[in-house]
């Protein structure tokens, strides 16, 4: 669960490294709480609502949709943090951060850097995130 909310409190630290687990766990973090929001959005709907048996009330989808919308954009300035110091940790700029902008494979070459590992050590960037000891690592 720490993993998944040290973005978070690191909001808008773009310098430093982050580890392909930061990453990727908050990255499942924000999908489970876009998919909770959908759900509930549905589940709302006056339509499902009255065949589940639970009151209509007109504004509840909406108030839901702008609560995911609200997330989305509260989400979009750690999401960019932690994919600049993830291609830190690769010893890269970033801005290599634009190349999800590229039509058609933008979203592909980014998933690629993501997954990829850093390098080992300290770099231009800092030290390296993941410890030599794996002991270090449970602390």
């Amino acid at each position: 669960m720490r993993w998944m909310l040290m973005p978070l409190r690191r909001y808008a630290d773009f310098d430093g490294q982050s580890r392909r687990q930061e990453y990727w766990l908050f990255v499942l973090g924000k999908w489970i709480v876009i998919a909770a929001l959908f759900a509930l959005f549905v589940v709302l709907l006056p339509e499902n609502a009255g065949a589940l048996g639970l009151p209509i009330r007109d504004g509840a989808p909406m108030g839901v949709l702008v609560l995911g919308t609200v997330f989305i954009l509260a989400m979009v300035i750690p999401t960019l943090a932690v994919q600049v110091r993830r291609f830190h940790d690769q010893d890269k700029s970033g801005w290599m951060c634009l190349t999800q902008f590229v039509p058609a494979v933008g979203g592909i070459i980014l998933l690629v850097f993501m997954c990829l590992e850093g390098t080992r050590g300290p770099n231009r960037f800092g030290p390296d995130p993941v410890p030599e000891n794996l002991a270090d690592m449970f602390r």
